[in-house]
């Protein structure tokens, strides 16, 4: 079993324990606290757009930030330019927690991300009640019918959703979806390698007119130039932020060599 097959799994479990404790009828029937922010149009501006991530861990680096305060970093990445921010909330692999989304959404002003493994209409929902203004679909964990469906429920919400796949072979499906965002993760889920190569390689097969993601493996100024020469318009960077201790200042050096 390969690393995504374990995600998932426990994700399974994870959702049936939660729906247990926690209905969908009452989800749907709570109130959401924070009007919803323009995600898209934050990675829609001229030059390359930084997804900025607060992740504590990850299968494949273990322990990044472990004890990292969701608040600080998201004021730090708002204070040192970032454009949008993601925050991981699986807490068996990545250390993250639901709640990370309001206590970032009550100190910035940047649309956020929920950063998960979503499999089930429970957890778009989810994601809505708890202040998120996207969410992340991964093509490579869910089929084409789930996600279409799990799309078209956040779209009806209000929330942007970033269409993600390492899958040459998923972005046929999704390019005759043709999202409003769509991501490349140049990191195979499988594996938890990083080929940055990847970006290149599938470029061009990407949907016109989305506004475009590269995901994963992104460390330094080179990096970025490379990815906006390809045409995305954003990158998500986490890691090589949060592993520097100072995350916010890591994002200002980093734009800083972008724009020297």
């Amino acid at each position: 079993m390969n690393i995504l097959e374990k995600i998932i799994l426990h994700k399974e479990g994870e959702v049936k324990e939660r729906s247990r404790v926690t209905p969908i009828e009452r989800i749907i029937g709570s109130q959401r606290l924070y009007a919803i922010r323009d995600f898209k149009s934050a990675l829609n501006q001229e030059g390359v757009s930084i997804i900025a991530e607060i992740k504590r861990r990850s299968p494949s680096s273990g322990d990044i930030m472990a004890n990292a305060d969701p608040r600080v970093v998201a004021k730090a990445y708002e204070q040192n330019g970032a454009a949008a921010i993601s925050v991981l909330t699986d807490q068996e692999f990545f250390g993250g927690q639901l709640e990370f989304i309001q206590q970032v959404k009550a100190v910035t002003e940047l649309p956020i991300l929920r950063k998960e493994f979503i499999i089930s209409k429970y957890q778009v929902w989810e994601s809505f009640q708890a202040g998120a203004d996207a969410i992340l679909l991964i093509a490579d964990a869910v089929d084409e019918e789930l996600l279409t469906d799990l799309y078209h429920l956040a779209e009806e919400l209000g929330m942007h959703v970033l269409i993600e796949t390492h899958s040459a072979e998923n972005l046929q499906w999704i390019r005759d979806l043709n999202p409003p965002i769509v991501g490349v993760n140049c990191r195979n889920l499988k594996s938890m390698t990083t080929d940055l190569d990847w970006f290149e390689q599938v470029a061009d097969q990407l949907p016109t007119d989305s506004v475009k993601v590269a995901e994963s493996g992104i460390h330094d100024a080179h990096d970025l130039d490379t990815i906006y020469g390809l045409g995305y318009n954003a990158a998500l960077v986490g890691t090589s932020l949060m592993k520097s201790g100072n995350p916010g200042t890591a994002l200002a050096e980093l734009l800083k060599m972008v724009s020297a």
